[in-house]
């Protein structure tokens, strides 16, 4: 049997409770793992409080990226074998806060072994996300790079990719997260009323790419600081983005794949800086539910 965290019904923390399953099987295209470590992300929760649809068969496990060893593979899986170390994204079905886990062979990727597993398992979701919102739009040397909700997971690692590629990088977040965006070498920017105004007193040609994190009126009050409409990239509000001459942003295999390498080489740090046991899984999401983790938060189990 494998402990796993699932939720009963759509709602509070209250719906969450650990479980003992059978030990999963691979379908032809996926990898079993045993769990080494996983992320939290703010959608675990939100997932299970019924932001993101009501299409989750109950009871749905939780988490969304895992870290562990290969105990079985599918039989169309060719690039991994048991005892292999890997990293990458959830199958469908399937939650990684859990001591065994099934992955999406397509995206998953080897674990360096430079690479912790606590620091692998903070890469699939919002590494991932940071590497394709970052090169979806191809910028030279010294161009400005704008992140709007730079003091989250996805804007941390993003403002980290751009001073790899040595991007003039503005970050806009709370003023609480002020230390944690300045130490990726991005220049700080407060977010809220006058952000436009405060963009402009450090960047007064704009923006050559402007990355949206946040969406709705953020966005909209923002847009302005973008050279042209067309490079205004959002991974929160599509939507918006599009209606103001802008695009979602294109998910990518090879994102994870590209950012687990950067990460290797230690050009980029997923900034771990709470592990929880299986366990403690439900006071993990707690923290990131109350916006308390100042970095990425990881469960060990």
């Amino acid at each position: 049997m494998s402990k796993t965290l699932v939720f009963t019904e759509f709602g509070g923390p209250e719906t969450q409770q650990l479980i003992d399953r059978e030990v999963p099987v691979p379908e032809a295209s996926q990898v079993v793992i045993e769990v080494k470590a996983a992320g939290v992300n703010p959608a675990d929760w939100k997932i299970r409080a019924g932001q993101m649809g009501d299409h989750w068969k109950l009871p749905a496990p939780m988490g969304r990226e895992a870290s562990g060893i290969v105990t079985a593979v599918g039989s169309d899986v060719e690039d991994f074998a048991v005892g292999d170390e890997v990293l990458g994204l959830a199958a469908k079905g399937h939650g990684t806060f859990a001591e065994h886990t099934v992955l999406n062979g397509k995206q998953t990727v080897a674990k360096p072994e430079e690479l912790s597993f606590a620091n692998a398992a903070a890469l699939p979701v919002a590494g991932g996300t940071a590497y394709d919102v970052t090169h979806q739009i191809e910028l030279e040397i010294g161009q400005t790079m704008v992140i709007l909700g730079a003091g989250g997971g996805v804007g941390l690692m993003a403002a980290q990719i751009g001073k790899v590629h040595q991007f003039n990088v503005i970050g806009v977040a709370s003023a609480s997260k002020q230390e944690l965006v300045e130490a990726t070498g991005a220049t700080f920017v407060e977010s809220g009323d006058g952000a436009a105004d405060r963009v402009r007193g450090v960047a007064s040609d704009g923006a050559d790419l402007l990355i949206d994190l946040v969406g709705g009126q953020p966005l909209r009050d923002i847009a302005s600081v973008a050279k042209d409409p067309s490079v205004i990239i959002s991974t929160a509000d599509p939507a918006t983005a599009e209606e103001l001459g802008g695009a979602g942003v294109e998910r990518t295999n090879e994102g994870l794949e590209k950012i687990t390498g950067v990460a290797e080489y230690g050009l980029v740090d997923p900034n771990v800086v709470q592990r929880f046991s299986l366990d403690e899984v439900q006071q993990a999401i707690a923290v990131v539910e109350e916006g308390h983790a100042a970095g990425k938060v990881i469960i060990e189990p």
